[in-house]
């Protein structure tokens, strides 16, 4: 009882320090249940970066990993943008720096680049569209047929949208090593043991392009806001969520009449985990962890992030 009375606490004193900040508190799906129910907006990476342009609060808390906070910060300039945790990164983010798509770019002269929302902000600097699993497809299909496309870094993510863009992609050989960790033979066994389910499958997994090739109509390869979506609009009632853990929470708080199961226990991100109540209480009580986003790098990055908000 003492923890539950420990964290209503700090429930009460985060609303309270936002209240007095005039700040909006921003979290992504993937965070901890007590980090998203303190949240105005819980959401996947497109929807919390058009909330953050929309916004008219002083203050940005962003609840999510370092990538999403300067993206809030070049889409909100003048706006102070904090993260609770500033060691919150990605490895996603990670598997590609500035200099190496510099050098793709030089080898392919007239390619379009499209990197993943999931990029530092020089990489953003670098690219001619953002985008994320929400909208992927509609940028693609946004680029002439005849155009050339460098895309970055998701490489599961990237073979997904080979197959239902119908189109070749150069493709960037980088990952998400949690969704990469789940792989096939859990949507296979899935499969054989819940009948029952839909699955509902993240384009980042390493089993999304092969899920796609069973033909199975149980599947469906979605965003995390296209689960919850697909979810709420769908008459059956138990499914299967090969994604992040921490959707869970968010899909058992809005739809509780249904039942929710991780196709993967271990799909944990230690990333997103780093968020805590007492880390966003510090964050909004002295004004620490600020995202800065260098402002010519922010200038340049700022019209792939536009275009990625505009699509879809």
């Amino acid at each position: 009882m003492s923890a539950l009375l420990g964290e209503r606490t700090l429930h009460e004193e985060v609303r309270a320090l936002a209240r007095a900040r005039g700040a909006v508190i921003l979290a992504h799906n993937y965070q901890r249940p007590e980090v998203q129910d303190v949240a105005d907006y819980v959401g996947d990476s497109l929807g919390l970066a058009r909330i953050a342009a929309a916004s008219e609060a002083a203050v940005i808390a962003l609840c999510g990993v370092h990538f999403m906070a300067e993206t809030a910060a070049i889409l909100c300039p003048g706006k102070t943008v904090l993260i609770p945790d500033p060691k919150a990164g990605c490895s996603l983010a990670a598997s590609v720096d500035a200099s190496e798509l510099r050098a793709w770019k030089e080898a392919h002269p007239g390619a379009v680049v499209v990197s993943y929302v999931n990029t530092t902000a020089e990489v953003k600097a670098e690219s001619d569209y953002c985008c994320t699993s929400g909208n992927a497809r509609a940028v693609i299909e946004s680029i002439p047929a005849d155009r050339e496309i460098l895309f970055l870094p998701d490489l599961y993510l990237g073979l997904w949208l080979e197959r239902v863009c119908g189109r070749k992609l150069r493709i960037w050989l980088g990952e998400c090593h949690v969704h990469a960790g789940i792989r096939p033979t859990d949507i296979e066994r899935w499969q054989r043991e819940a009948p029952d389910a839909e699955l509902l499958v993240h384009p980042e997994c390493g089993c999304a392009s092969q899920a796609m090739a069973f033909g199975d109509e149980r599947t469906h390869i979605l965003s995390t806001e296209g689960m919850l979506d697909f979810a709420r609009r769908s008459s059956k009632q138990r499914f299967v969520v090969a994604t992040e853990t921490g959707i869970l929470h968010r899909l058992n708080a809005e739809l509780p009449g249904k039942r929710f199961e991780a196709a993967h226990e271990a799909a944990v991100c230690r990333f997103m985990k780093m968020i805590t109540l007492e880390k966003l209480r510090d964050a909004l009580r002295d004004g620490r962890h600020e995202v800065r986003v260098e402002p010519q790098v922010a200038a340049r990055a700022r019209r792939a992030i536009e275009r990625m908000v505009a699509i879809g």
